[in-house]
């Protein structure tokens, strides 16, 4: 009896060690991002983004590998919540970069906070995303901010005095987003002529082309995602409407203008990256590399992914790297100052989660993004 007491503690002491020793020698990342589905394209190239990161600083300063492990929540509430609940009851992680739009983000954030594990979105905008939450936080700007540099935008320099505003009423981004916007407009002193509501599938929006034809606005405001906006303005075009189109970050994709062709002309977005704009030296370390890799310049979605993983990196180091424990990643995340990332210099507030950071207007011109300007906060 005493001999297999002994031989059980043994064993029970050699798995503890051994449990320890690969917690010791990887820290487990959880990533939602929808490789698949309507946004697919931003879930992509997010991924190659966070990848070409990982390259860059694939382990801690005391030597842990990171270890990401993505799950495909295929742009759906529902799969990012089964994700983010996988990754954390099954998988073990420490840490979740994801979900890239806003109303996926909000459905998988409940679950992280209630077992206090710390999640970063590398794109979700909507203000509701962090609002009353401890261990969510963002590496992109907040839709307030982005609806307003889109008004001053609209008012100052295309000298607009009225708009129609396009509103995907089933995404929490869209609907923020010309909230935002119309809010920012209106204290300007512009004047909405005309609101108009689609739902995702939607395919024709000629009755929504029709009522804005007869308001004659002077711009079109669309803040939704890149294959509603290019079918949009395809038809807008085909029926007649000549006025400039606006959107949100929700339009960089090189889908929009493979789908949209030359009806996307002149489409003037707000994003949070251009490639030519280079902010910091780590912007053009990342370009470099990316265009090495991959053969073209990172866009907006590449770039947040590279920074969510880097200040993500960054937290888990002060965190103690190896041994970090959630709650202390979460700390050091909320605490990011005046970090020198991919898209520019990045402050979250550790109060909101919100990151406190510049944004950039790009256009379509010629069929390809081109850079506009930079707005600082």
């Amino acid at each position: 009896m005493k001999r297999l007491l002994s031989s059980l503690v043994a064993v029970l002491v050699a798995l503890t060690f051994l449990a320890n020793a690969s917690f010791a020698g990887e820290v487990k990342v959880g990533v939602v991002l929808p490789m698949t589905g309507l946004v697919a394209a931003f879930g992509q190239s997010a991924w190659k983004g966070i990848k070409l990161a990982q390259s860059m600083e694939p382990k801690t300063k005391n030597g842990c590998k990171v270890k990401l492990i993505l799950l495909d929540n295929k742009g759906m509430k529902v799969e990012t919540a089964n994700a983010v609940s996988k990754l954390i009851t099954d998988n073990h992680v420490r840490a979740i970069i994801g979900a890239i739009t806003s109303s996926d983000t909000m459905a998988g954030a409940p679950i992280a906070e209630k077992h206090h594990i710390p999640m970063i979105t590398s794109s979700a905008t909507n203000p509701l995303v962090t609002k009353g939450k401890k261990y969510i936080s963002r590496a992109c700007f907040i839709d307030p901010f982005q609806g307003e540099v889109a008004a001053k935008y609209a008012r100052n320099k295309l000298h607009a005095k009225t708009a129609a505003v396009m509103i995907e009423r089933d995404q929490d981004y869209s609907v923020g987003l010309a909230h935002a916007f119309m809010k920012a407009f209106k204290k300007l002193g512009g004047k909405i002529v005309a609101i108009e509501f689609f739902q995702s599938t939607d395919q024709d929006y000629s009755a929504q082309i029709s009522d804005i034809k007869a308001k004659h606005p002077d711009i079109i405001y669309m803040p939704s995602y890149y294959q509603e906006i290019a079918l949009f303005a395809r038809q807008a075009r085909q029926y007649g409407l000549k006025q400039p189109i606006l959107a949100g970050d929700g339009a960089e994709a090189e889908a929009l203008i493979k789908i949209g062709g030359k009806a996307v002309e002149g489409l003037t977005f707000t994003t949070h990256f251009d490639p030519h704009a280079a902010a910091t030296p780590l912007t053009v370390k990342f370009i470099k590399l990316y265009e090495k890799k991959y053969g073209t310049p990172p866009d907006a979605m590449a770039a947040l992914g590279a920074d969510a993983y880097f200040i993500l990196v960054q937290a888990i180091n002060k965190a103690g790297g190896c041994n970090a424990k959630p709650e202390k990643i979460n700390y050091y995340i909320r605490h990011t100052k005046n970090f020198k990332g991919v898209t520019g210099v990045i402050t979250i507030d550790p109060k909101t989660g919100n990151a406190i950071k510049s944004a950039v207007i790009r256009k379509v011109k010629n069929g390809k993004f081109v850079y506009v300007t930079t707005v600082n906060p």
